[in-house]
């Protein structure tokens, strides 16, 4: 058999993150854990005084600074460590044990926010003249008023506060499921031969140009999938019902809404979206065309989608040439940005290559001293933008820990992703241009429309996918496999259109799909792809301004409203202009993929 997964002790160490830049060792994690678990006592003795004083609402913050700090270092180390190994029981109990102080912790804290409800305007600008250090987190405390009529009493946000642990489960229960649990069958090409198939392997198996090895994958993963279908539905019908609690607990209209409003995101955004797409499926029917005709396939199939349709060969690219391009690629955004860089690559920032048990795809979790990135790296293209892209995540956390004060240096999840795909779009545009060949061109340029196909017009197939599933749910209608398997063909067959055979197993796609778990972040990878090809685009035309509006931008962290942030930085998501411009610009490339590939 080829491309054995090793077990996670036998990857090499300078592979591995630097999770001992936290703690060296479980016992200094656990007597952090008890010391985390002391602050309810704290919390307690501020109930029923926020009010009271100018200082005693400023103590308050401070404690919750100095609380968030110690959280997320517990929490990093243990989730971390827990994703390099889902199955390792140690990890998993260290996982829930930090959840727990987590959850109690909000419960204990759950008092605050309806006490700062009744704080009036006036006493609380008399604070703010008696105190000045309190003025830092005004914008904090306006954004948490703003939010007044969803604020519920302390008794009822206690419960909520103590619910949360639970409604945890269904995404806990996926994970293990779909990581730990699922076995797929191996994948057999042309040849005979027997290929690992796990959920890491599957894209890179998916691009092979042995056709026979892409129906093999294609067909043993879902065949796994389908039988567990009834299950995976429950978990996911589980997922929307707790959605739904909170959605209605808080007064929110719907669980879309109970998802954006939070983060000051205008829910016509969602929409917009989603419409923009609609009107430019021509585009994408255009795009699978051009596919169909370029692999010359009578028919072309779901497991089609992913080979790369030039022939031009695919190059191994090892892990340092990946730096080094993805160091050469961002050299636009100044001497500091590729320091940072540096600096991560060297010190252990980064867990590299797929293991056993090891948590399949790849993330950027922000964290002090700095950020974590899970890789499942695989010597190909894909993996060099997949590095560029979490590596964006990663500068992102840095800067904004680095430059707001603990109170604001978190990001909403809207601008997460424009951060990252800029990234990615500074590396297509350097490969294009250090290039001269015309078949190497025609290669890159396909890579760049499978961004399209995959972020821009996939990721907003997944939130029409989400969205109608969560009104489905608040319309009394259970989750059944039968319902999710029928509504996901269905969306498959209206975005890739009739130049492509809808395969009957891709209904099964969506128990694999771990963001259905994540409350409607999805919409924001495709939001995220066209704020950053606008932002892409200036940096490399203006340089100057432009670099230091982004660089400020990825050092704002959440000091303001995600929609202001972005239109400092120069570009208005709050309009369809940047989404209309991205699928302009796909159109484009199409164009010149059909003059090259002729």
């Amino acid at each position: 058999m080829e491309n054995k997964i090793p077990k996670r002790s036998e990857v090499k160490y300078d592979d591995t993150w630097a999770l001992e830049d936290l703690y060296t060792d479980g016992v200094l994690w656990e007597q952090a854990v008890n010391e985390l678990a002391e602050y309810p006592k704290q919390i307690e003795e501020f109930r029923g005084t926020l009010g009271n004083s100018a200082d005693q609402l400023l103590k308050w913050f401070e404690l919750n600074d100095e609380i968030g700090l110690l959280a997320e270092r517990v929490a990093t180390y243990a989730f971390r460590l827990s994703d390099t190994d889902n199955a390792n029981g140690q990890y998993q109990a260290m996982r829930g044990k930090a959840s727990r102080v987590l959850v109690e912790l909000s419960s204990a804290g759950s008092f605050a926010a309806p006490e700062l409800m009744q704080i009036s305007d006036d006493v609380l600008n008399k604070f703010y003249e008696e105190c000045a250090p309190l003025k830092l987190y005004k914008y904090a405390i306006d954004r948490e008023r703003r939010m007044k009529d969803h604020i519920l009493g302390q008794n009822e946000e206690r419960l909520l506060a103590m619910a949360a642990e639970m409604a945890e489960t269904p995404d806990n229960i996926g994970n293990m499921l779909r990581d730990a649990d699922m076995k797929f069958s191996n994948a057999t090409d042309s040849e005979g031969k027997l290929h690992q198939l796990t959920q890491g392997s599957f894209v890179p198996l998916m691009q092979s140009k042995d056709r026979i090895l892409r129906k093999s994958a294609f067909d043993n993963l879902y065949s796994v999938f389908a039988n567990f279908e009834n299950t995976t539905a429950s978990i996911l019908d589980a997922q929307i019902k707790q959605l739904r609690f909170f959605a209605r607990a808080r007064k929110f209209k719907d669980t879309l809404e109970a998802a954006l409003i939070p983060t000051e995101v205008p829910v016509e955004v969602y929409h917009n979206l989603i419409e923009s797409v609609h009107s430019h499926m021509s585009t994408m029917y255009k795009y699978v065309a051009l596919r169909k005709r370029c692999m010359a396939l009578p028919e072309l199939h779901m497991y089609d989608l992913y080979v790369p349709i030039v022939e031009y060969p695919e190059t191994d690219r090892s892990f340092e040439q990946a730096k080094e391009m993805v160091l050469k690629a961002t050299e636009p955004l100044g001497e500091e940005y590729g320091n940072i860089l540096r600096e991560a690559f060297a010190s252990r920032w980064i867990d590299v290559y797929e293991n056993e048990g090891k948590t399949s795809g790849a993330y950027s979790a922000g964290a002090r001293p700095h950020p974590y990135v899970l890789l499942n790296y695989k010597n190909d293209l894909d993996s060099v933008f997949t590095l560029a892209h979490e590596m964006g995540h990663a500068v992102h956390s840095y800067l904004s820990m680095k430059n707001q004060p603990v109170v604001y240096s978190d990001y909403v999840i809207f601008v997460a992703e424009v951060a990252s795909t800029c990234n990615e779009v500074l590396l297509m545009q350097y490969l294009l241009k250090t290039t001269s060949d015309r078949r190497e061109r025609a290669y890159l340029i396909h890579h760049f429309l499978e961004q399209f196909r995959t972020t821009l017009y996939r990721q907003t197939m997944f939130a029409e996918f989400e969205m109608d599933i969560n009104r489905m749910s608040e319309q009394g209608q259970t989750l059944t496999a039968e319902l999710l398997n029928g509504r996901y063909y269905e969306l498959n067959k209206e975005y890739y259109g009739d130049n492509i055979v809808i395969d009957r197993k891709i209904q099964s796609e969506w128990a694999r799909i771990p963001h259905f778990f994540y409350n409607f972040y999805v919409f924001q990878y495709a939001t995220g792809f066209s704020a950053a090809i606008a932002l892409a685009m200036k940096i490399l035309e203006e340089g100057g301004n432009a670099v230091k509006s982004y660089i400020e931008f990825l050092s704002s962290g959440g000091s303001a409203d995600p929609i202001e942030l972005l239109r400092r930085a120069g570009v208005d998501m709050a309009s369809p202009e940047p989404v209309e411009k991205a699928l302009k610009l796909f159109d484009e490339l199409i164009d010149e993929m059909q003059g090259l590939t002729k």
